[in-house]
């Protein structure tokens, strides 16, 4: 094999593992998306063993009501800005409410917050998760990668396109054509 029949070979694998990558995410994102789950990032270690770091969590919102000891829930804590994915490890009713004892599976103790009350008729629980790929969706906040990402697969057509119009009306391509 020579150089000049191994590189298109090379050039429509590399394009086939792009699409494909591309692809899962699509399909990873949007498809849980359209079954109305909601999708969070594991950003921090604190459910280590359980969801890791990088992990994307698959969240289904439920009625408060339904939540039980051991479910894991995504809600924002009071006085924190972000959002945060812990096991629910004590339910109490104060005062005709219930209320939440939240802890992460690698923490040694319950939250700092301490009991948390969901004001909220519904919450999202937890129903199952894909390991690392929130690496790729939280790659692709990033404006620069994202602009990469679209970009070099456009860029690579449009140069491919240009390419083929090109051999197409070069002069010994014409002289070659019957008339």
């Amino acid at each position: 094999m020579t150089f000049a029949t191994v590189l298109p070979l090379a050039r429509r694998a590399f394009g086939v593992v792009l699409c494909g990558v591309a692809l899962t995410l699509a399909l990873a994102v949007l498809v849980p998306a359209l079954l109305g789950f909601q999708r969070y990032v594991i950003t921090s270690g604190s459910m280590t063993g359980t969801y890791d770091r990088g992990s994307l969590v698959f969240d289904r919102v439920v009625p408060t009501t339904s939540l039980r000891e051991g479910d894991v829930i995504t809600f924002r804590p009071p006085g924190q800005a972000g959002l945060v994915t812990h096991r629910v490890v004590a339910i109490k009713v104060v005062r005709e409410q219930r209320v939440f004892t939240t802890k992460g599976d690698a923490n040694r103790t319950t939250d700092m917050w301490g009991p948390l009350t969901l004001h909220d008729a519904k919450q999202a629980r937890v129903a199952f998760h894909v390991p690392y790929l929130g690496f790729g969706i939280a790659a692709l906040s990033d404006r620069k990668l994202r602009m990469v990402v679209i970009g070099l697969p456009a860029l690579l057509i449009a140069v491919s396109t240009l390419a083929g119009l090109w051999r197409d009306t070069s002069p010994e391509r014409r002289a070659s054509r019957p008339a």
